[in-house]
């Protein structure tokens, strides 16, 4: 298995311009690939291939001796960039999308760069970067796994980070036959099939008062000075703060769960879909349906557990008890069947009926008293 290791970096001043120098250079190399395979196709119908344009660096470095100051290999890595992003493109389009067509990245917008196979190596508390030179690293736990690749990030605080990509092999968990439907919603974060909730952190509806107050302060600096970035510093130094707090609380709540159930089920959301609606798009966002599912199915698929994707339809309308469909409106947070009498919160039906198709979908449901006793 392949999975992302991340380690802070503190870089001293002149480690600091040389990893900002790189990202400019690594832009202005991405830009000039992709506006020559955009002119070779406008001009001549002609499609280059990922050799061909890694073929030109060498003329480059001839003609912009800047481009020697920067490992060979990075480079490469950003005309695959390019590459892929092409390839997307035309793969979304075969779907019959409309996606947009790969764009030039301006001052800012260009924020990682890889090293593929060589060019680093971590020595206790340093990692040492061609070009560069030994960083200081945070090693809060030891690399686990073979490094496969190594991408150097700047967050928009200015924060510079380590991420190691490792191939590692999976740690099955002791099996148990315990098993889980999980409905998602805003009120509550999560309701298990049980009637346990797990509340909502409203991480952004916290800190939406300073950043507001942030976001003031910047609208009324004056572009260009000195002032404005540092406002514009602090803007991001809230946004990053919401959304560490939000990834660590998803990474704990996914952790409980795959240890404790050998099976868990969830609602397959369209959530760009849901996000139409303006009235709870912000709600939606905050709560972060799709990072809690793509977290837990990961670890899960560590850990030697099955997770299942249900399709939402009607989980909340169906009685989890006997399958007599119940209308209801969203504001409606109770399920009252007239034909069996049953009486339950709403977020409780939904998850039992996830929990049933989550297990049809995986075969034979294991032997879990729980589910059996409807409990």
């Amino acid at each position: 298995m392949r999975k992302t290791m991340k380690y802070r970096l503190y870089p001293t001043r002149h480690q600091q311009r040389l990893l900002d120098d790189t990202l400019v250079t690594c832009r202005q190399v991405y830009n000039q690939t992709l506006a020559h395979r955009k002119e070779a196709w406008e001009q001549r119908q002609a499609t280059l291939s990922l050799y061909e344009t890694n073929a030109m660096l060498t003329q480059w470095k001839h003609e912009h001796p800047a481009l020697t100051s920067v490992y060979s290999q990075v480079l490469q890595n950003v005309q695959e960039r390019v590459d892929l992003a092409y390839k997307a493109f035309f793969r979304r389009v075969k779907a019959g999308e409309t996606p947009g067509f790969p764009r030039f990245r301006g001052p800012g917008r260009y924020d990682r760069f890889t090293f593929k196979q060589s060019g680093f190596a971590v020595h206790d508390s340093l990692l040492r970067v061609s070009k560069i030179g030994a960083l200081r690293l945070v090693l809060h736990r030891s690399i686990a796994g073979t490094i496969k690749t190594l991408t150097l990030r700047r967050t928009p605080s200015g924060k510079w980070y380590a991420c190691f990509s490792v191939a590692v092999e999976p740690t099955p968990l002791p099996e148990t036959e315990r098993a889980a439907g999980i409905d998602v919603g805003l009120s509550s974060f999560a309701t298990m099939h049980t009637g346990q909730k797990i509340d909502n952190p409203r991480f952004f509806r916290r800190d939406e008062q300073a950043l507001a107050k942030a976001q003031r302060r910047l609208a009324k600096a004056e572009k260009g000075t000195p002032a404005r970035q540092k406002c514009r510093k602090v803007v991001a130094h809230i946004h990053e703060r919401i959304a560490n707090r939000r990834y660590d609380f998803c990474h704990q709540e996914a952790r409980k769960l795959v240890n404790t159930h050998g099976v868990l089920a969830f609602e397959a959301l369209q959530i760009p879909n849901m996000m139409q609606h303006h009235g709870l798009a912000q709600s939606i966002a905050d709560v972060a349906w799709g990072q809690f599912v793509r977290i837990t199915t990961d670890k899960a698929a560590c850990a030697g557990r099955r997770v299942a994707h249900v399709d939402p339809r009607s989980t909340s309308q169906e009685c989890s008890q006997c399958g007599q469909r119940v209308p209801k409106s969203l504001r409606q947070r109770r399920h009252q069947c007239p034909a069996c009498q049953c009486v339950m919160d709403r977020d409780h039906n939904a998850a039992l009926n996830i929990l049933r198709r989550g297990l049809a979908s995986l075969g034979p449901a294991p032997r879990s008293s729980g589910i059996y006793a409807g409990e």
